[in-house]
Order: C-alpha cells, then structure tokens, then sequence
C-alpha cells in the first residue's frame, strides 16, 4: 500500500493546496463506511476518486458537503478548518457538489431548480422574486458554458442528460472554489461528454479545485492531474495520473489483476422467443419498430440520447402507451399492458433511472428484493417472514451485495449495490426475458463484470436478454447483436462479433 506522503510529494507542480481531509471516519448502523480517509486536492487540478462500488467514496464527498456529519478527522479550506453542517452552508463556502442520482423539482421549470433558495429579488426593499433576473441570470450561465437549454423549459419534459447538464450549471453558478462531480457522464452522451470536458478544462483555468468521481477509467486518465483511490473504505493511493494505466488502476481498485473487461461468451442462441411487429408508441415519436430476439440471445440497443432506445423498452413492458404494434412471445401474442400483464407474461424490466422508478428509497432490501414477487411468498392468506428472508438472502448472494442487513433502508447503499438488488428483485420473478435499460450505469469495473457474468449466465439458460446501453464497447463485448436506433426509427442491425464502433455510429446518424 501507498503511504499518503510519498503519494502526495510525487505530484506535479507547485499548486497552492485548496481542500485538505484528515482522518476522516464515518460509520454507519452495522458498517465502517469511511476508516481514517485523508484526500488532498490543489487549485487548478482535475483529482480523481476512484473504487468499488461501496468503497466510501460518495460518503467521503458527502461528509465535506454537510450532508453526512464526519465521525472524527478534519476538513481545511484554504487552510482554515471547516465543518459544514449543511448543504446550504458548504455552497456559501465555495464547496458545490454535483450528485450522481439527480434530485430536482421536476414539476417547476429549469431557471426555478437553478436559483431554488436564492432567488433574485427585485429590489433591496421588495422581497418578491423577479422572473425577469433570474431568467437573465440563468441565461447568462448557461451561455458561459455553452448550454443550449430553455430557461423556462418544465425539468420533467427534459431527458436525463439535459437534466445533467443543468446540474452542472448550478454548480458552476454558485463560483465554487471546489466542485465535487459524482459520476457526471453516466447520462450524458459522448458530445456532452466533450462539452463537461470543456467546462472542467474552463474551471480548472480558473483555479478551481475539481474532484470527480467516475468508474470510467478513459475519462480519468484522460481528465485527472491526480488520482486517489479507494476500497472498503480506506484509502489506499494517490498517484499522478500520467504515471496509471487502466491495469494499475484496477489493480488498486479490487486488490486483485482482472485481466478481461468481459467474460467469454459460452451461450448458444436458440429459436425466436420474442418477436415485436410494427410496435408505434402513443406519446414518444418510437413508431415501426419490427424484430425478433432468440431464446439466449443477448440482444443489444444502441442509439444516441433521445433516439428512442429507453421508449422501446418501456414500450413493451408495458410502462409507457402504444399506439399499436404486436407482441409474441413462442409465437403467442401477450397483451403487456402495464407492468402487472408483463410480470405475469414473464417479463422483467430494470429502468434507466434507479432513484426515481427504480427503488422503494425508505424501504428496506428485504422490501426492495421481493415488492415484484411477493406471491410466492404467501404462508396460507400471510406473508411468510421465513421465505421472504430466505428470498432476500439469495438475491444478496447472488448480486454479491454489500449491505448490512436485509433490513438495511436502499437508499443507505451505494448506487452499484442499489442497482444489484433491484437485479436481485427481477431475477426472483422467474422471467424468461429481461428488459435491462443502462444495467452497469454507475458501477465500477469489477461489479461491472459480475453483472456482464450475470446477463451471460442468463442466456445460457435459455433466457433471452435486451439490454440498452451507451457505451458501445460493452454492447460489442457482452451481446450476440446489436439493434441501432435512431429519430425513434430502428435504423439497423450489426452482428456485435465483426462490428466497429464506426458502423454503429453511422447508424445511429441515420434519421437523427
């Protein structure tokens, strides 16, 4: 293991240190989330966070934003201690953060979320807020930054990605001296990705401290000056980062070599399971659809954002209204109205976004594991507290997830543990297909490949696998064929064995 000294002293450069954590240990009912965590960040730097899903880094960011209370240790700004006790406090400091599971008023419109508890007044002596500013302010933001968004466009109407970028500048709007970036480019596209590139290049310019968090390893060695690593808690390097590379980096990571992103691909593809026709959505431009996925099949999606990827999911599962269109299932039509017809038909799906339709937050794993199943669980007309704790421990061996207990609430795990137990609950539904939309968003590298184990292991059993992803290397590493879709259209389709990277984009082009 590194020593925090030498790590430090071997870092390029003479900045004045911005941020300084010290000793830093936080604990949670049945787990140490943080033991002894010290991170040093200097003004005008890119540092990176990385780790395991569970690995303490979101906790450690939390603890200096004032949304957990540290246990012990201490937090210098610019050489003077601080302990925010809030949010709101870390943000009149000069310490913004931008959350890997977005929180916004979606009902209010964009210019509303931006300026929500500083809204500007119009005058020193009338307390009314005025439109016309902080329309003008909003403005103002987002043309630094290069953000072509409607001020007063409503949040719910936007994509994720969009939502993203208006995080981002909310951050950016409070003149932080250091901002934290919590997995930012899990939603965004690779043009937005570029366009975060040259806002963090932009603050860095200005002097800003920049930590970001990201399990993708092309961005940090790209972005980063430095990177600190993290497991089970503890800090284990910080290392220039022109002096990693992705090996090394994994290495530290799971404390182990992984030698392959993907696991060898040993399913065989079978007869047509699953068959859409002519499948047209009420209230998304999705319209014509037509294909067949075969039993052990692992069918990729690709598409840039807003190509329709998400609503053609949504579209069969029954969450979102079709216009028209067949399903089959072994040559039989299935109704898959809503989600109920779906589950019952031996469908499944996991869901894009894991805050806001994927997990029960207040409810406990146990909860969270068995809410698509509970059925099974019946002891005569009762709920049988014997099969749904025997249930829960199965998905949590399976998923290899870190939790206390099953009665641990979700929304105390990290988002790679939230997102296998939300696995864990569609797999105890017995499905013959899954419907997985972005299923390794957020997750690091080794989670990643036990889920990419999973998927595989599914389709060797005969299930048939769609999966929506962004990042084509994983869709050429994981599925048998990849769909491409594009302006709601399905543009093509590519055999992911002879694909090129080139080939998908050129399709996903085709009618945007």
């Amino acid at each position: 293991m590194d020593t925090q000294n030498t790590a430090v002293s071997n870092t390029s450069g003479n900045q004045e240190v911005l941020l300084r954590m010290e000793g830093i240990n936080k604990s949670f009912p049945g787990v140490k989330a943080l033991d002894n965590v010290s991170l040093t960040v200097k003004a005008g730097t890119v540092h990176a966070l990385m780790g395991e899903n569970g690995a303490g880094k979101s906790t450690l960011m939390k603890c200096l934003f004032g949304v957990y209370s540290k246990d012990s240790g201490h937090i210098y700004l610019e050489g003077r201690e601080v302990n925010f006790r809030t949010s709101k406090e870390a943000l009149e400091n000069g310490v913004a953060m931008v959350h890997q599971e977005l929180n916004q008023a979606l009902k209010r419109n964009v210019m509303d979320n931006m300026w929500l508890g500083r809204f500007p007044k119009i005058s020193p002596w009338c307390p009314l807020t005025s439109e016309k500013k902080m329309y003008a302010a909003t403005r103002k933001v987002f043309e630094e930054l290069e953000v072509s968004v409607d001020p007063r466009r409503i949040m719910s109407t936007m994509p994720v990605s969009q939502r993203q970028m208006v995080e981002i500048a909310k951050a950016v709007s409070f003149n932080s001296k250091v901002i934290v970036f919590d997995e930012p480019t899990s939603s965004l596209t690779e043009e937005e990705v570029e366009h975060l590139f040259r806002i963090i290049n932009m603050l860095r310019n200005k002097g800003c401290g920049i930590i970001y968090i990201s399990h993708k390893m092309e961005e940090i060695l790209r972005i980063s000056d430095e990177v600190t690593i993290m497991r089970d808690g503890q800090w284990i390097a910080t290392r220039p980062a022109k002096e990693l590379t992705m090996n090394e980096i994994i290495r530290l990571m799971v404390g182990r070599e992984l030698t392959n992103r993907y696991p060898e691909k040993d399913n065989t593809v079978g007869e047509p399971m699953l068959e859409v026709r002519d499948l047209t959505a009420a209230y998304s431009k999705l319209r014509d659809v037509s294909f067949a996925a075969k039993k052990g099949e692992v069918l990729g999606i690709a598409g840039l954002d807003g190509s329709g990827r998400t609503e053609l999911l949504e579209n069969i599962f029954g969450t979102a209204t079709r216009k028209s269109g067949e399903i089959f299932v072994h040559g039989k039509p299935v109704g898959n109205k809503n989600a109920r017809d779906s589950i019952a038909s031996k469908f499944a799906m996991l869901t894009e976004e894991r805050r806001a339709t994927g997990i029960f937050a207040i409810r406990d794993i146990q909860a969270n594991s068995t809410i698509s199943s509970l059925r099974r669980y019946l002891n005569g007309p009762f709920l049988s507290d014997r099969k749904l704790s025997e249930a829960t421990e199965w998905g949590i061996k399976v998923m290899s997830t870190k939790t206390p207990s099953q009665k641990t609430q979700i929304r105390s795990l990290s988002g790679g543990n939230q997102q296998k137990v939300i696995l864990a609950r569609w797999l105890l539904t017995e499905p013959d297909v899954l419907l997985l939309d972005e299923p390794t968003r957020g997750i690091d590298v080794g989670a990643k490949y036990e889920i990419y184990q999973l998927i595989l292991n599914l389709a060797r059993e005969g299930k048939t696998v769609i999966m929506v992803s962004s990042e084509m290397p994983e869709l050429l590493g994981v599925c048998d064929r990849i769909l491409v879709m594009s302006g709601g259209r399905l543009a093509g389709e590519v055999d992911a064995g002879t694909a090129t990277q080139e080939e998908i984009m050129t399709l996903a082009a085709k009618y945007a």
